[in-house]
């Protein structure tokens, strides 16, 4: 493994944290995304979707089973390295995109230095 991913865990399926430089990356080509003190879908490309092309109505008529785009949008988030799709959201028209992920990097980098948790393999582990 390379030494600059030996500080990197996997938070989701293409999102690692580098605990070092406390920055967000892709993990498919290994673009820094931002500062993981920050939320990590500012840096990255944003599709906002018409609901109606995801969710084509089924029948025809006022109540078809297509999302209203008055009442729903989808938000699709790319890295901007790769193009990988790393998020998608559903959410009310004017809502502002969600922080769904902060870690407590201060505790984090404690109990690791304490020797409480260890990064392995790219995941945190607690220590026997």
């Amino acid at each position: 493994m390379a030494a600059e991913q030996q500080n990197r865990i996997r938070v989701t399926e293409y999102l690692d944290l580098d605990i070092e430089k406390e920055k967000w990356h892709c993990n498919r080509c290994g673009k820094e995304l931002g500062a993981a003190r920050e939320n990590y879908k500012r840096c990255l490309l944003i599709h906002d979707r018409d609901p109606r092309e995801i969710h084509p109505p089924l029948v025809s008529g006022e109540y078809n089973f297509s999302p209203d785009p008055l009442w729903v949008r989808i938000v699709e988030f790319y890295c901007p390295g790769c193009g990988v799709q790393m998020e998608t959201e559903y959410l009310p028209p004017g809502h502002p995109l969600t922080w769904d992920i902060e870690i407590d990097l201060d505790s984090l980098k404690k109990r690791l230095q304490s020797g409480e948790y260890k990064i392995r393999k790219q995941r945190l582990e607690v220590s026997e």
